[in-house]
C-alpha cells in the first residue's frame, strides 16, 4: 500500500468518524484496492461499511442495481454505470456516501471505443454523484493505482467541500 493511499485514507477518515458519516465501496476494474486503502486506517470500522466487488455485469445488476440497458448499450466501462455503483451500493450497505470504480486496466480488453485505461470514477451520495474518468494506459499495476489514489483524492475534494457545507449549516 502507498504512503498516499494511506494518507488519503487517514484524512478521509477525520471527515467520516467527525461527523457520523459512512462510505462504501462499489468497485469492479479495481478489484477491492479502494476498500483495502481505506481500512488500512486504524478504525476504519466505525464508518466504513464495506464493499461490493462487482467484476461482472451479473453482480452489477443483481446487487448495485445497474440497469442491465445501459451495460448492454454503453458497456460496463461508461458514466452512467459509474454513477449507478455508487447509488447502488449507498441503497444496498446503507451508507451516507460511496466510491465506485469500472474500466479496463489492462493489459487486454480495450477496444478502440474504450482503449486500454479508460476507468470511470463515480463517488458522493445517491443524491450527487460525481463522476471522473482516467484515459490513460501505463500498464495494469500502474492503472490501478492511479484509479484507486484518484478515486481516494476526489472523494476526499468532496468531503471537504460536501461535509464543511453540511457542519456549516447545523
Amino acid at each position: 500500500m502507498e504512503l498516499e493511499s494511506k494518507v488519503l485514507s487517514r484524512e478521509i477518515q477525520q471527515y467520516l468518524y467527525d461527523n457520523g458519516k459512512t462510505l462504501c465501496t462499489a468497485e469492479s476494474c479495481t478489484g477491492g484496492r479502494i476498500a483495502e486503502a481505506i481500512i488500512a486506517v486504524p478504525g476504519a470500522s466505525n464508518y466504513f461499511k464495506g464493499g461490493i466487488i462487482s467484476y461482472t455485469n451479473e453482480v452489477k445488476i443483481n446487487l448495485l442495481h445497474v440497469d442491465a440497458q445501459i451495460l448492454e448499450e454503453k458497456t460496463a466501462v461508461c458514466e452512467e454505470v459509474a454513477v449507478q455503483m455508487v447509488k447502488g451500493a449507498c441503497e444496498a450497505l446503507s451508507c451516507d456516501y460511496a466510491i465506485s470504480a469500472t474500466g479496463v486496466a489492462g493489459p487486454g480488453g480495450g477496444t478502440a471505443e474504450i482503449p486500454v485505461g479508460t476507468i470511470w470514477i463515480g463517488y458522493g451520495a445517491k443524491d450527487d454523484v460525481r463522476t471522473f474518468k482516467l484515459e490513460e494506459d501505463f500498464g495494469r499495476d500502474i492503472n490501478l493505482a492511479i484509479a484507486t489514489n484518484k478515486a481516494l483524492h476526489l472523494f476526499l475534494d468532496y468531503c471537504k467541500e460536501h461535509i464543511e457545507k453540511e457542519s456549516a449549516r447545523d
